[in-house]
Formats: C-alpha cells, sequence, structure tokens
C-alpha cells in the first residue's frame, strides 16, 4: 500500500470516530474554560511584549507606539498557530479542559489553519455579535459557525 493511499485510510477512518456521542459530552462547557485559561494566557504573554514595545517607542521618539494596535492580535494568532497547530492540536487551554480540534475529513489541523480558524471565530463573534455562539446549540457536533466553515470539530481528547 502506498503511503498516500495508507494516510488517506487513517484519515476516513478517523473521520468514521467522529460520530461518537462521547466525543461532545460537555464540550461547550469545556470550550468556554479553555477560551478563559488561553485568553488569560495571551494577556500574561502580551505584557513582556507590551514592554518591549515600549521601550522602542522610547528609542523611536514614539513612533514605534503604533505597534500597540496589532500587538494583542500579533500575539494571539502566534500563540494559536503554535499551539492549535501542533502535534497536540490543541492550545493549552483545550488541553486543560481535555479537548482537541479535528478536521472532519480526518487529516491534521496544520498552522495555517489554525490561525483561520482563531482569526474567523474573532470575525464572527465582532460582526455577528456574541449571540453567534448559539449555534453550537443547534449543530449536532456542537459546532459553531467558524467550526461549520472551515469543517472542524473540537471533541473530547480522552
Amino acid at each position: 500500500m502506498s503511503y498516500q493511499a495508507e494516510t488517506s485510510y487513517v484519515n476516513a477512518a478517523a473521520a468514521r470516530d467522529l460520530d461518537e456521542p462521547r466525543l461532545y459530552s460537555g464540550v461547550r462547557t469545556r470550550r468556554i474554560v479553555a477560551f478563559l485559561f488561553d485568553y488569560a494566557l495571551v494577556l500574561i504573554l502580551s505584557i513582556p511584549a507590551a514592554i518591549v514595545v515600549f521601550v522602542l517607542g522610547l528609542v523611536s521618539l514614539g513612533l514605534a507606539w503604533g505597534l500597540y494596535a496589532v500587538l494583542l492580535p500579533v500575539i494571539a494568532i502566534v500563540y494559536v498557530g503554535f499551539t492549535m497547530g501542533s502535534a497536540a492540536q490543541a492550545t493549552p487551554g483545550m488541553r486543560l479542559a481535555d479537548l482537541r480540534v479535528r478536521r472532519l475529513d480526518g487529516a491534521p489541523v496544520e498552522p495555517v489553519l489554525a490561525v483561520l480558524h482563531g482569526v474567523l471565530f474573532w470575525a464572527s463573534v465582532s460582526v455577528l455579535t456574541p449571540l453567534v455562539l448559539l449555534v453550537a446549540l443547534f449543530t449536532g457536533r456542537k459546532q459553531l459557525l467558524h467550526d461549520l466553515l472551515l469543517g472542524t470539530v473540537i471533541v473530547r481528547d480522552n
């Protein structure tokens, strides 16, 4: 069996496993806990970065202080890309809540898709108000709008 055929077989088997109801038990509550933990961690990571921007602003006579406008989004993008897009397929908050992200086709979530997942989450909440989170009440796999658009699902890791 070729590598591509073997990978396709493994991905198909992983996609079939996503129909197990136990994978979605308590996922909504766990996602909230994971989000709060990850958000706090991004804020903590922004403190040393803010100090660096402050010093750069002093050295550049205030020009670098414009970096404050993009500081949190850049830190969050790097954070999500390196954590959710890693082999663990989960941010530290998701690992704490015993969750991970999976693609519906069974393939691993690469860093670019992980970043897109985070960006679409924030865009949907910002544009459509936090009421868009109610979508999870009406989907069988408790997916949010950005999960549906990207073909991903958040499942319990145990």
